[in-house]
């Protein structure tokens, strides 16, 4: 009887306790904008408080990320690609035509230093980020197709990206485009493949650390964005304003004109919400990591991937309510 008492009572202990780890993730979350701000103004203004963790911890955590994010996928999840690929390949075409262009163009246009004109390239040749289809999902857009175009995007990543930055920041510096094929291969892929396999075997265990993901992953981004901005800090408060504009702009043109290219081929408008956000919303983590990997001797080249960080969960949390009364 006394074993009965505590195994009951050893229960309800640990469903309080799981219950109470949902609500606090799910809170995380719901706070991301909230958390990247106080991270990064924490790093900017007191740097040693992340500034003793080292840059090579940016590799690591971002493939946590990645994990997380395979871990939420199922076969089921590609179907609109077999469904209706012509809408997948609306939103990649816009996904690695609009952002790398418009970061090029705004690089010319404002003239640039080319350590800053190659970190906003790198965001720009980036694929879709992870915070898109929460962000799609608040916006009441097409979950199904932006969890898609996230899908192809990353998995076209390891090619596309390389060769984007080769062709629009080439002559600038050094591109190395097998090492950062490789990269990628490894801090994104690998990492969801692993994903999606344990998902697939392992389904019952998954839904339960599931509920947990969104907070895992919003304290590495998180982490990531303080590790670069307090190496960077003295560097950023000399260029902020400069790298702020750019990449206030380059998220804008990323969401007006992936909606807008939506609307002139005649995509209802939640197709037309999912795409703007995913082209708009870019995996600026992987930016800040590449810079870091592989261009170190240029490093204000990680400064516009934390900041368009910052800056993307903030105005994509604004697009989600104009969004959401469009698509009422």
């Amino acid at each position: 009887m006394e074993f009965l008492v505590f195994f009951l009572t050893f229960a309800l202990k640990f469903i309080f306790m799981v219950e109470k780890l949902y609500s606090i993730s799910s809170w995380i979350a719901a706070h991301i904008t909230l958390l990247v701000v106080c991270t990064s103004a924490l790093a900017l203004f007191v740097p040693t408080s992340f500034s003793w963790i080292e840059t090579s911890a940016i590799t690591p955590m971002l493939g946590i990320v990645m994990f997380g994010m395979g871990l939420t996928l199922k076969p089921s999840d590609f179907k609109p690609v077999v469904m209706h690929p012509k809408d997948i390949l609306i939103g990649e075409l816009a996904q690695f035509v609009v952002m790398p262009g418009a970061a090029w163009a705004l690089c010319k246009i404002l003239n640039l230093p080319s350590e800053l004109a190659l970190g906003v390239i790198l965001v720009g040749c980036c694929p879709g980020g992870t915070a898109s289809n929460v962000i799609c999902y608040l916006a009441k857009g097409d979950i199904a197709l932006s969890v898609a175009m996230t899908g192809v995007s990353t998995l076209l990543a390891p090619i596309v990206t390389p060769a984007l930055v080769l062709l629009l920041a080439g002559k600038q510096v050094d591109v190395d485009v097998l090492a950062m094929f490789m990269s990628i291969v490894q801090v994104v892929i690998l990492p969801i493949v692993l994903g999606f396999i344990v998902n697939y075997f392992l389904g019952k265990l998954t839904e339960r650390i599931t509920p947990i993901l969104p907070m895992v992953s919003t304290i590495a981004i998180s982490l990531i964005i303080g590790i670069v901005v307090s190496h960077n800090a003295q560097n950023i408060l000399s260029c902020s304003l400069i790298v702020a504009v750019v990449v206030i702009l380059h998220n804008a043109l990323g969401l007006s004109l992936g909606y807008l290219i939506g609307r002139i081929l005649g995509i209802d408008s939640k197709k037309r919400t999912a795409i703007a956000i995913e082209v708009g919303m870019q995996n600026s983590g992987l930016a800040t990591s590449l810079a870091a990997s592989h261009f170190a001797m240029f490093p204000m080249a990680t400064v516009p991937g934390a900041i368009f960080s910052v800056w993307h969960n903030f105005s994509g949390s604004i697009a989600a309510q104009i969004f959401r009364r469009v698509n009422k």
